[in-house]
């Protein structure tokens, strides 16, 4: 345990308290966030430790009673000891989690893109039932969810959709969600009752500031606009509103279609094209950066199949964590913050195994 760096730690967050207090610094409005934002990062660890140290304290004062002459407060001590000493332990651990480098995009929004891959029509009603668990999800946590893109089958499945989620911390919850994700599952077109397999998509983008990624709009985008169109090519609109914007210097291509308006169209094509070039940049970053592929444990590598759904069993596996849970029906109606906590706990634990190491 850095000792020295958790106390530094609390005496900042005293600080912090009273800078908080000070009504020059109440009325500096972008300051007073910059300040209680720094407050809230560091809150968890500093209660953490602060109850690390009274357990600390109460456990020496029972190991000092052991030694007593009363018998009583012996056993008492023997009672309580190998209570604390677990909480102890816990807490040390979480301590050891809350001190490992943040990432900078946890308090980010994203754009959740949900794409149909191999199977089909099969393949694009997943692919819906995919976007609806999510969406239960974010609804669940009191996130906003809104369609910036959608593809969709005659059967009422997804080619592809693209949202935006807003919310507290979204991408600190669903950043390990990126990947292939395959479905066991007798199809409603199977007759013979047999079990098919498809797979999906999805990746999950942190929002991009305009400060963040610059774009010269004269120089490095093509935009075009165009008549919106449904499933079967039937039109949707007569009017010229949906909207394709194509990044030259990389050749990203975005297209938005679903609102009315051309302007509103455009403006949700450069927010997902923001976040695909902000999450491209990451990408070729952490390349650079990683010595081998264990270093880039989460990194969010989307040709990688992270998950099995399998309907006849009701079993969902993540298998990067190697965590296998048998109630698929809740998972798919959202029911997703113990699953993805035991996901998350798996990575921080690969992230502290790698730490020692180094």
């Amino acid at each position: 345990m850095l000792i020295g760096k958790l106390d530094s730690v609390v005496e900042r967050f005293a600080e912090i308290e009273k800078q908080l207090c000070d009504a020059e610094l109440i009325a500096n409005r972008a300051l007073f966030l910059k300040i209680s934002k720094e407050r809230a990062e560091l809150e968890d660890l500093v209660l953490a430790y602060r109850e690390y140290q009274r357990i600390c304290d109460e456990l020496a004062e029972y190991t000092q009673t052991l030694n007593s002459d009363d018998a009583e407060l012996r056993e008492l001590a023997e009672m309580e000891i190998p209570a604390l000493t677990e909480q102890r332990d816990a807490l040390e651990t979480q301590i050891q989690i809350l001190l490992l480098p943040r990432d900078p995009n946890d308090t980010k929004n994203i754009i959740l893109e949900v794409r149909a891959g191999t199977g089909g029509d099969e393949a694009a009603l997943f692919a819906a039932d995919l976007f609806r668990m999510y969406a239960r999800y974010a609804e669940n946590r009191q996130w906003t969810v809104e369609i910036m893109s959608a593809s969709e089958t005659d059967g009422g499945g997804f080619k592809e959709v693209i949202a935006s989620i807003s919310g507290r911390e979204v991408f600190s919850h669903l950043k390990y969600e990126s990947g292939v994700h395959r479905v066991q599952r007798v199809p409603v077109t199977e007759t013979q009752g047999r079990i098919h397999t498809s797979a999906c998509t999805v990746a999950v983008l942190p929002e991009a500031e305009d400060v963040e990624i610059e774009i010269d709009e004269d120089k490095e985008l093509r935009i075009d606009v165009m008549r919106a169109g449904g499933p079967g090519g039937q039109s949707v609109n007569k009017t010229e509103s949906a909207v394709r914007i194509t990044h030259l210097p990389t050749g990203l291509v975005v297209i938005c279609q679903d609102e009315k308006s051309q302007h509103k169209n455009k403006a949700k094509a450069m927010k997902v094209l923001r976040a695909r070039l902000y999450d491209k940049l990451q990408s070729e970053a952490n390349a650079q950066r990683a010595a081998d592929r264990k270093s880039q444990v989460g990194s969010g590598d989307r040709s990688e199949r992270i998950r099995t759904y399998n309907y006849p069993q009701g079993r969902v596996t993540d298998h990067r964590a190697g965590i296998t849970v048998y109630r698929l029906e809740g998972l798919m109606e959202g029911d997703l913050d113990e699953f993805l906590s035991q996901i998350r706990a798996w990575f921080q634990a690969e992230a502290l195994k790698a730490q020692s190491q180094q």
